[in-house]
């Protein structure tokens, strides 16, 4: 025999020297045993998840046979569904490398517990390997909290919410003179933030961590990493929404002003290795809603439920195609053991799929615009699509509104709602149809995407559009009495800092366009006492009536790529790659990237980083709690404890 113990998910590179067979990777991930080391993986009791090992071969030899055992005893077949895969893997492992998999895994008692496997190859030879994970008590302290309202600010750190109260309430005499919805909190902590396998995550795991309880790897949701191409197949961990909707019968819902396949939304109910995969993860939405109880999906992304090759129509206000972008190369099919272990549905490759039309079979009605929402009264699900990708930032919808911009127009989505609105209409619709109670995740996804373009003025103004979303979820909190909400951030992008203040009118910053950084930076800022008081008038709507203001406040940051500074607002955003008609007029004239908006206008600013956006940060992020169970959330705390704090809240109970 050749055993190997491993304590953790090791590379899949192949290494000559190494005997045979072994054990490469084994999942859930395992620390080492040693003193002061966390436990990597943890789960709720019942909490369902995947066991996982690569095995390699010796050459010439197959894996013929493998066992898991969680303390020493082995997991039967009625425990969860077996399967061995020696086909599709990655490349560069040994022929023969197998994929042993128990799917659907649960346990209840408490306690660490250690997991090993044990794996036979044709000749009789064992590979072997050992870790751990836990099963995480719960305290049995009172009764249940019956509903969960999650809001993210995606990217928002603490200097976005510091700039959304200066231009929102005003400073005097060194007192703000107001606070943000999210201020009023009464309990607020510090969380950290990295994935699986970096210490500055993407938005994927940023999400998934806190509603799986266990770190997911860069680009994933949903699931742990493995060694295969497939990347619908990866072993998974059970979602919040799943778990409480088996168990407990709750409802889920899903709110965000991104595309609704992007990574927030998706890694609350779609199990993938790969974030863009699209038309599977919307699929999966509709497809695995007995699973996660999806009750509500309001947001962009369109393109994603339009069938290929379908004829131009109502469905496209631009008339200049159908927008679809469907496709079987990133449609989902899954393989038996996943179907059987999960409950799944098992998917099929159908980029002609009409998808609006699948879900208003299944009961869900549509809404395309803020028109056909507010007539749509209090249905039984709700489908809402209001722009064929991301929603246009609340700048631009409110200068729309306001009749003072375009651009909304532009994209043909002249009537989105604001993000308040949706959450105030998901909120309607879950508390009536949902007596078990629900989950509700509301994304300010555009915090991020406007912090990546260094569109200061547009990050503001959403984090202003997200924080009124805020408040619809406490009053609605403040007035049920059994209703935990949390305001976080996935992340914090751009290492945004609040500099100073222009030392000098608006007009005088239009008139030193060009002029260099002589003018338009060293007698342009105003730091220290130079700064003062910025001072941004709001208008009946809740916004500013301009975010172009003598002495208006100034942003810096810290994980920039090149771009060019007037410090005056952009009348047009930056284009988003994501738009289907991006390269089409009028959209094909917006800024193409941060290095080209005021090129020629604004001074040059060197980036720190490669490309043309900004990026994420490793820095902590506030949470804000407020509600039942809200005082677990003080302190400083990893993304992953959140999930089992709101864990005790749902299902231990709070006092």
């Amino acid at each position: 025999m050749k055993p190997l113990i491993l304590f953790a998910a090791l590379s899949c590179a192949v290494h000559a020297a190494w005997a045979a067979p072994v054990v490469s990777r084994l999942t859930p991930p395992s620390n080492a045993p040693q003193a002061g080391a966390m436990t990597l993986s943890r789960f709720l009791p019942g909490q369902k998840f995947d066991l996982q090992a690569t095995v390699r071969p010796d050459a010439g030899q197959r894996i013929a046979s493998f066992e898991f055992a969680v303390d020493g005893v082995p997991v039967s077949a009625a425990a969860a569904v077996k399967s061995l895969v020696t086909t599709g893997l990655v490349k560069d492992l040994p022929a023969g490398t197998a994929v042993v998999s128990l799917r659907g895994y649960a346990l209840s008692k408490p306690g660490l517990h250690s997991l090993s496997v044990s794996a036979r190859q044709s000749d009789g030879q064992i590979a072997q390997a050992q870790g751990q994970f836990e099963i995480v008590a719960l305290e049995r302290q009172g009764r249940p909290v019956k509903n969960i309202i999650f809001l993210l600010g995606d990217g928002m750190g603490a200097s976005h919410r510091t700039a959304a109260r200066i231009m929102a309430a005003g400073y005097a005499q060194g007192k703000a003179q107001g606070k943000l919805a999210m201020d009023s909190l009464p309990y607020t902590g510090m969380v950290m933030t990295s994935s699986l396998n970096s210490i500055v995550t993407d938005s994927a795991p940023g999400m998934s961590n806190y509603v799986t309880g266990n770190k997911a790897a860069n680009n994933q949701e949903g699931v742990f990493p493995d060694d295969t191409l497939d990347p619908f197949d990866n072993p998974r961990v059970e979602y919040l929404s799943e778990y409480l909707h088996r168990t407990q019968g709750k409802n889920l819902g899903i709110v965000t002003t991104a595309d609704v396949f992007d990574a927030t939304p998706a890694a609350n109910a779609v199990h993938t290795a790969s974030r863009g995969a699209g038309t599977g993860i919307v699929d999966q939405f509709l497809d695995d809603r007995h699973l996660t109880g999806l009750s509500v999906l309001m947001g962009g992304g369109r393109k994603w439920f339009i069938p290929r090759n379908a004829a131009i129509g109502a469905a496209n206000p631009l008339n200049v195609g159908n927008g679809s972008v469907r496709s079987d190369k990133n449609d989902y099919l899954l393989p038996p053991d996943v179907v059987a272990g999960w409950g799944a549905a098992p998917g099929a490759r159908d980029p002609e799929r009409d998808l609006i039309a699948d879900f208003q079979q299944a009961g869900f009605a549509y809404a395309s615009d803020k028109t056909s929402l507010d007539k749509l009264g209090v249905p039984a699900k709700l489908l809402g699509l209001f722009a064929y990708s991301n929603m246009n930032v609340a700048l631009d919808k409110i200068a729309g509104r306001r009749g003072q911009g375009s651009v909304v127009a532009d994209f043909g989505f002249p009537d989105q709602p604001m993000l308040d609105e949706m959450a105030e209409k998901a909120i309607q619709v879950l508390q009536r149809h949902s007596p078990k109670g629900f989950f509700l995740m509301i994304e300010g996804a555009s915090i991020d995407k406007q912090a990546h373009l260094m569109d200061s003025d547009r990050w503001i103004m959403e984090t202003l559009e997200f924080d009124r979303a805020v408040k619809v979820a406490r009053d609605f909190a403040a007035q049920d009495g059994n209703t935990l909400v949390i305001v976080t951030a996935d992340h914090e992008c751009a290492g945004a800092a609040i500099i100073g203040a222009a030392k000098v009118s608006q007009s005088q910053l239009q008139a030193w366009a060009g002029t260099g950084a002589a003018n338009q930076r060293d007698k342009a800022v105003g730091v220290y006492e130079d700064a003062g008081f910025p001072h941004y008038q709001m208008a009946g709507d809740g916004y500013p009536l301009s975010t172009d203001i003598d002495g208006k406040m100034l942003i810096g940051y810290g994980a920039n790529a090149d771009r060019y500074e007037t410090w005056l607002t952009s009348h047009l955003p930056t284009q988003d790659g994501q738009q289907p008609f991006i390269k089409a007029a009028p959209l094909n004239t917006h800024p193409a990237h941060p290095g080209k908006r005021n090129e020629g206008q604004g001074f040059l600013i060197t980036g720190q980083v490669p490309g043309d956006q900004a990026v994420h940060t490793a820095t902590d992020v506030p949470l804000s709690a407020f509600g039942r169970g809200a005082a677990q959330f003080t302190g400083v705390y990893d993304n992953t404890d959140v999930f089992f704090k709101m864990g005790q809240a749902v299902v231990g109970g709070v006092k």
